[in-house]
């Protein structure tokens, strides 16, 4: 289990801290009402995603004893720019791998363990499991 917690700052934004005391602020575009100070909380979907793969395929590449100098993971997601409010209906993934001797076969393995068995976030996306609500009224 996993617990976040975020606190409005004002205006759209939040501020919150990561599990290892990072601050994180989501605030929304200024033609929305915000002040663009922060991530867009839909972006941080997709820089999770990247981070997880990445995490996954740089672990599983170094097993593979592969020389990779570099890995960009860039993720695209695609959503009905008109309609709100626009859930990502398809998500790219493209990894952009640096190395001397890159082993396709290896390279394709280490993507699909991410995507099939490691990755959480993609699991989550792929899945799309239930959000269940609740609250409390706390007097001023």
């Amino acid at each position: 289990m996993m617990t976040i917690k975020m606190d409005w700052a004002g205006g759209l934004k939040f501020k919150g801290e990561s599990a290892f005391g990072h601050e994180i602020i989501t605030d929304a575009a200024l033609a929305s009402g915000g002040e663009e100070a922060g991530y867009k909380p839909s972006e941080l979907v997709l820089f999770g995603l990247a981070g997880c793969t990445g995490m996954d395929v740089i672990r599983i590449l170094e097993k593979q004893k592969q020389d990779v100098t570099a890995l960009e993971v860039e993720v695209v997601g695609h959503h009905d720019e008109k309609n709100y409010p626009r859930p990502f209906h398809t998500v790219e993934v493209k990894f952009n791998v640096h190395g001397r001797n890159i082993d396709r076969e290896k390279l394709e393995r280490a993507i699909e363990l991410s995507e099939e068995k490691y990755c959480i976030v993609g699991q989550t996306i792929k899945n799309a499991g239930k959000v269940v609500s609740s609250y409390e009224i706390v007097p001023a």
